[in-house]
């Protein structure tokens, strides 16, 4: 129990620095390995995610400018596309570019048509995400270093690997949190017997089928 409080602490300590910049913290002993330990994605998995987010961020920015503003969120191999566009062209061209790329199994394209938000706003965004990320570590028998946590607005957009009540339950969460009004999953949801599978092996089934989204 104990153990387990330290690396609750350390990710939540993590999770405040990455947002405030300072860098990374390590507390009891504990290092940042412990945060990629406790994601039920291969490591290999987790690189293919980041290296999806790089190249379409980078991708999209280039292609569409000051016409739009997109975050692009890879869990799993599953990519949420979220923010706003001019119009309804831009966003089925950023959808379609996404969708064709390299290891990319499925794309949730949310972006919404009206002018880029303002930093105000994206501020905002920023600490929801840290507010509900901070509860969820905090919460037993919620691996929250196995999901992505997007808030655009007073929507939450949630993404992981978890079983149906790990997943009732961060909705729960997510829904009771001051200033979200909607919230939506994309999990890829696993039996209990392949939830303890993953504990026993560290890995992620990467052949997991696509969920609908649910709200």
């Amino acid at each position: 129990m104990f153990n387990t409080l330290k690396i609750r602490l350390f990710a939540a300590l993590l999770t405040i620095s990455f947002l405030s910049g300072c860098g990374v913290l390590a507390v009891g002993g504990v290092v940042a390995g412990a945060t990629i330990a406790a994601d039920r994605r291969t490591p290999a998995v987790q690189a293919i995610d980041k290296g999806i987010e790089l190249e379409a961020d980078n991708a999209l920015a280039k292609r569409f400018g000051d016409d739009a503003h997109i975050n692009v969120t890879s869990f799993n191999q599953k990519v949420l596309l979220t923010g706003e566009v001019k119009d309804t062209d831009i966003k089925n061209q950023a959808g379609a570019y996404v969708k064709a790329m390299k290891n990319v199994r499925s794309v949730f394209n949310e972006l919404v048509i009206g002018p880029n938000s303002s930093y105000t706003a994206r501020a905002n965004d920023t600490y929801l995400e840290s507010k509900i990320k901070t509860q969820m570590i905090f919460t037993e028998k919620l691996p929250s270093n196995s999901m992505a946590i997007v808030a655009e607005g007073t929507s939450i957009y949630l993404m992981g690997i978890l079983t149906q009540n790990e997943a009732d339950l961060a909705k729960k969460i997510a829904s009771n949190t001051n200033g979200v009004k909607d919230v939506y999953a994309y999990f890829d949801i696993i039996s209990e017997a392949e939830k303890i599978r993953l504990e026993k092996q560290g890995k992620a089934d990467e052949s997991q089928p696509n969920s609908a989204p649910n709200q």
